[in-house]
């Protein structure tokens, strides 16, 4: 996914040979570390062509063999969850600087790296969407409270199954804009199909937003969505409340990220096998207690670190020996 992502910014990009060693059973371990060695070779062969004055690194095990071939230059380590993976803890002993989301990730790294909390970056882009600008844009009305419904590109099966079996009376309490991946739209259309006339319109499906993922963002009162990494970024950019789902396959992390944010007051954390049962009771407190969503609201903007994708360019400036700071109007990324 993060190919056609950076393909789709305009970015050259160029894959490695990679794979896992965490978890991965004797029979694979040998072809996996075969595939490591070479991904280090090709590595090589790139940054001698390339010739970066700095790296910029956020994880993941395709990373290990750029790490290794690049142990020499001034590396950068962004870690987007609370908890840091695997990877992320064996690329810090190669890093200069390691940028964090939150300064609860300070515990987990022994490394002499110098830490700096930037915050999660987000695209300029999305900050751009005002509230009600982002309804009419979907069509919805000023009058009914909206609540974003997602997970992931292919989407949550565990969420959206149980979404779908209550939907009605969702919504009776709500509009509804649900991404449901590319796994579930058609169960997703065949339910809207069979809704009364007066609730289709206020159900939008869509299996995933790209230039219009601000928008959805902003016009929403409430988010039902997985835990990873984004929500630590984008909920706090829209001050959005969640009820969290973490996913039960990732380790911990997205729940390590579910509990940080509920922590604050800023969401709900439910698991999985408990929406069922508990998520219309959920849904149905915290829209008969306006005052305890706002306090959510302001407690979620509370963590927004909006100038993140700047303070962390500006750290990959500073590896890269330039002392000027980025000029009025340069891109970000």
């Amino acid at each position: 996914m993060e190919a056609d992502l950076v393909t789709r910014a305009g970015v050259p990009f160029t894959a490695i040979p990679a794979a896992g060693v965490h978890g991965v059973g004797l029979r694979s371990l040998p072809g996996n570390l075969l595939r490591l060695g070479r991904g280090t070779l090709a590595a090589r062969r790139i940054l001698a062509e390339f010739k970066p004055d700095a790296i910029f690194f956020t994880g993941g095990y395709v990373a290990a063999p750029l790490a290794v071939a690049a142990r020499n230059k001034p590396i950068l380590l962004y870690v987007p969850d609370i908890e840091p993976g695997m990877a992320l803890r064996f690329l810090s002993h190669f890093a200069k600087i390691i940028a964090l989301t939150a300064e609860d990730s300070k515990q987990y790294f022994k490394s002499a790296a110098r830490q700096v909390v930037t915050g999660y970056p987000t695209r300029s882009e999305m900050g751009s969407w005002e509230r009600s600008a982002a309804r009419r844009h979907f069509d919805l009305s000023e009058n009914l409270p909206v609540l974003l419904i997602a997970g992931g590109s292919k989407g949550a099966r565990s969420i959206n199954q149980p979404v779908l079996a209550a939907l009605k009376d969702l919504l009776g309490m709500a509009q509804i804009i649900h991404l449901t991946g590319s796994l579930d739209k058609e169960a997703a259309a065949a339910a809207r199909a069979g809704l009364p006339d007066e609730l289709k319109n206020r159900y939008q499906i869509f299996d995933y937003l790209h230039e219009d993922m601000g928008a959805a963002l902003a016009a929403a009162d409430l988010a039902i969505t997985r835990a990873g990494a984004s929500t630590l970024g984008e909920y706090p950019l829209f001050g959005l409340p969640a009820i969290l789902v973490p996913y039960q396959y990732a380790w911990r992390y997205q729940m390590v990220n579910a509990r940080f944010l509920e922590r604050h007051g800023a969401a709900v954390v439910l698991e999985a096998a408990q929406l069922s049962t508990e998520l219309l009771p959920t849904l149905r407190t915290l829209f008969a207690a306006p005052q305890r969503l706002q306090a959510m609201r302001q407690a979620m903007q509370s963590l927004a670190r909006p100038n993140a994708a700047q303070e962390i360019a500006s750290l990959l400036q500073e590896l890269a020996g330039e002392s000027a700071q980025p000029e009025k109007g340069a891109q970000s990324w």
